[in-house]
């Protein structure tokens, strides 16, 4: 074989060998290329799992950590310092319905409740008849209502507020009053008022006197009214605010006294010791 034949073939191997190696390094990008879109779709399918919107799922902790702080404590009231009511018809004394009902003393009439250590009341009724003269009429009633604490309606006392203060604008608001008077009265529990008027009945001109007490969480609506019937005189508007005024302290005594022996808490024992109070029982 001549030497140029020889030079031809040996080119034509090299030429062999490059084409050789161009396939081999197209066949590995062609398989490399090939495997990328399967590594996305894995790497999808893995962010997906757990959410439906392509979001983490969270992780048991964070999910009881959220849980966690949604749930709030209870919140606290303090206690109710008087725990029952006395005897309705027993919070006046025998010598003070002789000078409110001198002629009822025995008619006191105990009010329906289906609860008395909440709610209670009495009332009673006096007619003097005077013959030709006309007769006088007296009616009283004392009505005792406690309030208990309430993680949602609030402390007893406050509670007890709220009413106190409905029941004394209801008492100055009575239809057909005239003549409408109202202070306040000290030394009949935590706070009291009086309201005054004059109502006119087809019996006759009654004079109204309604008291309004409140001690801790109870009130105590005192009610007293007297007139003068078939021509007899009016009674005396102040005399009676008198008496009743009495008569409401006595009953708002009545409501304390019945508590005493408790161990109900008072408004200061309640309360949590200072540091410098605590220090010092230490």
């Amino acid at each position: 074989m001549s030497e140029g034949t020889m030079q031809r073939a040996d080119q034509r191997d090299d030429q062999r060998d490059q084409r050789d190696r161009r396939a081999g390094r197209l066949r590995r990008v062609l398989v490399r290329a090939a495997a990328v879109p399967a590594v996305l779709v894995a790497a999808g399918c893995s962010s997906d799992s757990g959410s439906s919107d392509g979001a983490a799922a969270p992780s048991p902790s964070s999910s009881s950590s959220a849980s966690g702080s949604s749930v709030s404590p209870s919140p606290t009231v303090q206690a109710a310092a008087y725990r029952k009511l006395p005897e309705s018809c027993a919070v006046l004394s025998k010598k003070t319905l002789g000078e409110l009902v001198p002629k009822g003393i025995s008619t006191g009439k105990e009010g329906g409740s289906n609860d008395t250590t909440s709610r209670a009341s009495c009332s009673w009724t006096s007619l003097a008849d005077n013959g030709v003269k006309g007769s006088q009429f007296r009616w009283l009633s004392v009505s005792l209502l406690r309030f208990e604490s309430d993680a949602h309606r609030g402390a007893a006392d406050k509670q007890a507020q709220e009413y106190y203060t409905k029941q004394v604008q209801d008492a100055k608001a009575v239809d057909g009053a005239k003549n409408v008077t109202s202070q306040p009265l000290a030394g009949a529990g935590d706070e009291a008022t009086v309201v005054r008027y004059d109502l006119k009945k087809k019996e006759g001109a009654f004079k109204q006197q309604t008291v309004v007490a409140r001690v801790e969480n109870v009130v105590v609506t005192l009610d007293y009214n007297g007139a003068g019937l078939a021509g007899e005189k009016t009674p005396n508007a102040g005399d009676l605010a008198k008496s009743a005024e009495k008569a409401a302290k006595e009953a708002v005594a009545a409501v304390s006294s019945a508590n005493s022996g408790d161990n109900a808490p008072s408004a200061s024992a309640s309360k949590s010791p200072s540091p410098s109070e605590s220090a010092k029982k230490s």
